[in-house]
């Protein structure tokens, strides 16, 4: 049977906290192919400043198992590295095998080939990040390639003149979970403006527990009718976008 992913994640030794350090020493230390891993990569976790795990699938049957571990590390450059460990036997009640990958592409062929169907698609497991009452609300972040979708997002942003920086990009490396969430135009844009409009807010969760949005604006107002992205690192600064698209202004007037 497949085990859901809202199950705990439970590491394969004692749940002790220990240092990035020792978290990469124990790692490597069962992985049976650990020698396998380019040595870029063993060098860039040297610089590693804090780490998180999670379970990312699992399958129990028939006295089989197999679980992939997501193993994240922030480094001192402000980027992150993951790792991919596949835990499994290959008869019932037989001792666990390690293997550890630096591509999820690679774990996922490994994965393949073990007699157990399948992964499941995948999806997080929602963090709840309980902030201060003058605060506003809370995030449901999930944990699920969270720096690569915003490196995604800024990349895909067609307003180059006003959109988020890179001082803002190089601290979204560290973002580890992420929610979208939908909001509504102001109620002075025309009704036919706002079924043109759509608004996002793309918030992330950093390593250190800070919190950074970026804000996603979608619209067919362009000369082809095709849909066009913009992002923006504030509320207001969208929501200004937009009026200045409803009203036919040009961006940055």
């Amino acid at each position: 049977m497949s085990v859901p992913y809202e199950t705990a994640y439970e590491p394969p030794e004692s749940p002790e906290p220990h240092s990035p350090e020792e978290h990469l020493e124990r790692l490597l230390g069962r992985a049976l192919n650990s020698f396998d891993l380019p040595d870029e990569v063993i060098g860039r976790l040297e610089s590693a400043l804090a780490h998180d795990s999670s379970l990312h699938s699992a399958h129990h049957s028939a006295g089989l198992h197999r679980e992939t571990y997501r193993h994240t590390w922030l480094l001192a450059d402000a980027s992150v590295l993951t790792l991919w460990e596949l835990v499994h036997n290959t008869t019932p009640g037989s001792a666990p095998t390690y293997e550890v990958y630096a591509d999820e592409e690679e774990a996922g062929v490994a994965t393949s080939r073990l007699p157990l169907p399948p992964d499941p698609p995948p999806c997080g497991r929602p963090v709840m990040l309980q902030l201060p009452a003058d605060s506003g609300p809370s995030h449901a972040y999930s944990p699920d390639n969270s720096a690569d979708h915003a490196r995604r997002l800024l990349r895909r942003a067609e307003n180059a003149e006003d959109r988020p920086g890179e001082d803002i990009a190089r601290l979204l490396r560290a973002a580890f979970a992420h929610q979208i969430t939908q909001a509504f135009g102001r109620p002075g844009l025309s009704g036919e403006a706002r079924l043109s409009f759509s608004l996002y807010e793309h918030a992330f969760l950093l390593f250190d527990g800070g919190e950074i949005s970026l804000w996603e604006v979608e619209h067919t107002l362009t000369p082809d009718g095709r849909h066009m992205c913009e992002v923006y690192a504030t509320e207001d600064a969208a929501r200004a976008a937009m009026e200045r698209r409803a009203t036919g202004a040009a961006p940055g007037q």
